[in-house]
């Protein structure tokens, strides 16, 4: 009966260490932000092979089992630029002003088309990728949400009041509300004019921003109830229309 007892609790043991080994590792967010870079830039480059862009621009993940999209070409095959930062960018063929829209000023009021996510890139189990972060997007996004654009948002440009306002130091600067990873990204493209809300969207391209980009570890704004540190952001997007800010809306 003692042996029957011994060989039952060694099967156990066995099974259990079999079934920890098993187990994907949870990510722990390394101490070193030479490290937390090196997992964005990895991360985005499989996003970027993983990845298409279908007929109006919006952002699709390959199917392991539909071959419909077996044709498409990945984000990695449409002419990506990566700046010095390590944002990333992609212009659209077919999808941009014609003749050439306006330049688009860090200061303009926009109004844009955007889906806009934000994820974390993770280490698990050695394979590095983007994950969403949280339930929540960084915003309702405006394609298939609320169907309008967006106008003005304070992740772009913050106005001089909320900063004046500010109750706290940190509050008082404009990189705890702006993302300038978007702002150096959307240099490289040409805003609409006057697109009326209800236009049929067409997205002129994508912009990766690195969480060094964004708003690496530093405090931010609370613009979705959870931390966006060390998050990396992707915006799928269009222009509808740029306007120079006047001096009351600074």
């Amino acid at each position: 009966m003692k042996k029957i007892f011994l060989y039952i609790l060694a099967g156990s043991l066995c099974f259990s260490a079999c079934k920890k080994d098993d187990d994907p590792q949870t990510f722990v967010e390394p101490d070193d932000v030479a490290v937390r870079n090196t997992y964005d830039d990895q991360a985005i480059q499989k996003f970027l092979n993983d990845n298409y862009l279908d007929t109006q621009g919006n952002i699709k993940a390959f199917s392991s089992t539909d071959t419909t999209d077996d044709n498409e070409k990945k984000l990695a095959d449409l002419n990506p630029v990566k700046l010095p930062s390590g944002v990333i960018y992609i212009v659209r063929a077919g999808a941009q002003p014609t003749p050439p829209g306006t330049a688009i000023g860090t200061t303009d009021v926009l109004k844009m088309m955007v889906r806009a996510s934000y994820y974390l890139a993770t280490n698990t189990d050695g394979t590095v990728a983007l994950t969403p972060s949280s339930v929540s997007p960084f915003l309702v996004n405006t394609i298939n949400g609320g169907g309008s654009p967006i106008s003005d948002p304070m992740w772009y440009y913050v106005k001089n009041k909320t900063l004046t306002d500010a109750t706290t130091d940190v509050a008082k600067q404009r990189k705890y509300y702006e993302i300038e990873g978007f702002q150096e990204g959307l240099k490289y493209f040409k805003g609409f004019q006057n697109m009326a809300d209800g236009d049929a969207y067409n997205l002129q391209g994508v912009i990766l921003v690195p969480s060094r980009a964004a708003f690496g570890r530093e405090a931010h704004y609370n613009y979705t109830g959870y931390s966006l540190q060390n998050r990396t952001f992707v915006f799928n997007f269009q222009i509808y229309d740029t306007k120079t800010r006047t001096a009351a809306q600074q």
